[in-house]
């Protein structure tokens, strides 16, 4: 038996979680294996599996998931969120690569049940080069046995907000093994109680995994228990079918309830995680080039689907015609949407409007149809990539103090500028300078504007510039020490013109500085945007073309940046990644 270190590690909120480390037998150990527990239960519940997968060259490290085990805090319990659990396992893996100095590259992850479901979401969320990840009965559907469970928790977190609900899974329905029933019952440390809110998004969270599986390209194991009672099998099918590695294995074991491998014949499927994990570390990392996803690549085909026209009579096509009905003649009353008809959804001047998220229009009726457009959930999910590209904006500014660098901020599609302008004025005197450009003469004038009204003139100076001339932004005078790009290569399907925009920043930005750059690995409301609403480019439809987390992360990485940190919105639509410039 292989006698665990107790610690601590701290995540980006400011909480610390309790986790497990066993240390390699023999040394020095390069490689390692992080595991997830079930929900429910902690990271003590994993000792068997430590022991039984026999690798005793491999350190092994298991976290008490937040709400869990001994990282139960009864005054913060509650009020995380999906995304904050997905989250944690970023900060815990960084915090496992950065303390014992093994390479992300390195790790194999093993996630059951719920936490199977976190390891899958934070893989395709995060886009981590981790070596691979085995899936044991991944809770993607629980069976809710109660007629009309789900809209009914739905109302009643509606009407009363979050609450408790306790499982009503029993040992006996998890293993047949009855040391593992018993220990079950005597554990003091598992907690029955689950969030509504955790319970409700663990669906949605693993709908849009399934959906779009093939935005993974880690190599991958999944074991399903034939005799599974607490979660449906057909999801963990689907989500195998669709992944986008080439590298993946699936392991159906008949009679095996939920508890795959702590089953009393868990032997086998024991020793498939041992030998796929062994298998992996024993080949080079596994690497998809996704540069020319935008020729070749499902979302390429996505995109292209998006362009051509429904059927004319279609319910989807007279769907989306009384929307854009709708839209042009009641929906005028609503700023906000009589804005994006004359400027374009996409432009800067409907972004800053977003912003400001403050409903306005012709009549109470127009205030109230702007209340619900704002409120839709793509742009709730811009504003919060504004709080997230603030964070981040912090920690770069930050940490170039702390190495004695200048702060000189170059935003090169700016659109009005607010939350760059509002970042300066969070920062204080440390910038030493920033320039905003933009493409748009409109914009240009509005951020100028801006600059003046918040008393920014002998720092912020905004100016015309394309974003995608390589020459003009590696001209760049000052140098600028901090790059942001926001909002734009997604506007844009093919990957030339970011590698130009890219290579321009990479050659501007000395080595040392930095780049925070956001993506949109998936939209839930990407075709009613395709069918609906107009960019600022000529009123044609907005029609984006999605790059994956991993794509945009090798864009990056080619032009000469490493990204070093990330963060997302609950919804996993916005990203924003900070980025370090490595040596020429």
């Amino acid at each position: 038996m292989r006698i665990p270190e107790e610690h601590f590690f701290p995540t980006s909120d400011g909480a610390r979680l309790f986790y497990r480390y066993w240390p390699a037998l023999s040394s020095p150990a390069n490689q390692a294996v992080v595991l997830f527990h079930r929900g429910h239960e902690h990271s003590g519940r994993l000792q068997h599996l430590v022991d039984e997968l026999d690798l005793p060259g491999l350190p092994m490290f298991a976290w008490d998931a937040r709400g869990h085990g001994r990282s139960f805090d009864k005054d913060d319990d509650g009020d995380a969120s999906m995304g904050t659990l997905v989250r944690d396992v970023d900060d815990f893996v960084r915090h496992v690569s950065e303390t014992y100095a093994i390479a992300t590259e390195d790790l194999a992850v093993v996630g059951q049940s719920v936490g199977g479901v976190l390891a899958a979401t934070w893989v395709h969320d995060f886009a981590p080069r981790i070596r691979c990840m085995v899936l044991a009965a991944p809770a993607f559907k629980v069976k809710l046995y109660v007629p009309l469970a789900r809209p009914t928790l739905r109302l009643l977190h509606a009407l009363r907000g979050n609450f408790y609900v306790n499982s009503y899974v029993k040992p006996g329905a998890l293993t047949h093994d009855p040391e593992r029933i018993s220990s079950w019952l005597n554990d003091p440390l598992i907690r029955r109680p689950i969030p509504v809110n955790i319970l409700l998004a663990l669906y949605t969270t693993a709908d849009r995994v399934i959906d779009d599986a093939q935005a993974i390209q880690v190599p991958t194991q999944v074991l399903i228990s034939g005799a599974d009672f607490v979660v449906r099998l057909k999801p963990q099918a689907q989500f195998f079918e669709r992944l986008g590695t080439k590298v993946k294995e699936k392991h159906v074991f008949d009679g095996f309830y939920h508890d795959t491998l702590g089953e009393k014949d868990r032997q086998p499927a024991v020793r498939k995680v041992r030998e796929f994990i062994v298998n992996r570390f024993a080949e080079p990392p596994a690497h998809t080039n996704l540069l020319d996803s935008d020729r070749i690549g499902y979302t390429r085909a996505e995109f292209d689907r998006l362009k051509q026209p429904l059927p004319p009579l279609s319910p989807k096509a007279l769907n989306y015609a009384v929307s854009r009905l709708a839209m042009r003649t009641g929906g005028r009353l609503s700023d906000g949407i009589r804005l994006g008809l004359a400027t374009g959804f996409d432009s800067g001047s409907t972004l800053d409007y977003v912003y400001r998220n403050k409903p306005s229009g012709y009549t109470p009726l127009g205030k109230l149809i702007d209340w619900f457009y704002l409120n839709s959930i793509g742009w709730r999910g811009i504003r919060i990539r504004k709080q997230n590209l603030m964070r981040l904006l912090a920690r770069a500014v930050t940490t170039l103090r702390e190495h004695g660098q200048p702060v000189r901020i170059v935003d090169i599609a700016a659109g009005h500028g607010r939350y760059v302008l509002e970042a300066i004025e969070t920062a204080g005197p440390v910038v030493e300078s920033a320039l905003l450009r933009d493409f748009s003469e409109s914009n240009v004038e509005q951020g100028k504007r801006l600059i003046c009204q918040k008393g920014l003139q002998m720092v912020a100076r905004f100016e015309e510039g394309d974003a995608f001339d390589r020459l003009s932004l590696a001209a760049l005078d000052p140098t600028p020490t901090l790059g942001i790009v926001s909002g734009l290569y997604e506007l844009f399907p093919d990957n030339s013109r970011v590698r130009e925009s890219l290579g321009g920043l990479a050659d501007a930005i000395p080595a040392g500085g930095y780049l925070v750059y956001t993506g949109q690995p998936w939209h839930p409301q990407l075709e009613m945007i395709a069918r609906t609403l107009r960019s600022h480019r000529g009123g044609a439809p907005w029609i984006m073309r999605r790059r994956t987390q991993a794509e945009i992360d090798q864009l990056v990485e080619a032009a000469g940046f490493q990204k070093a940190e990330q963060l997302t919105d609950d919804w996993g639509i916005f990203t924003v990644s900070l980025a370090r410039r490595m040596h020429h």
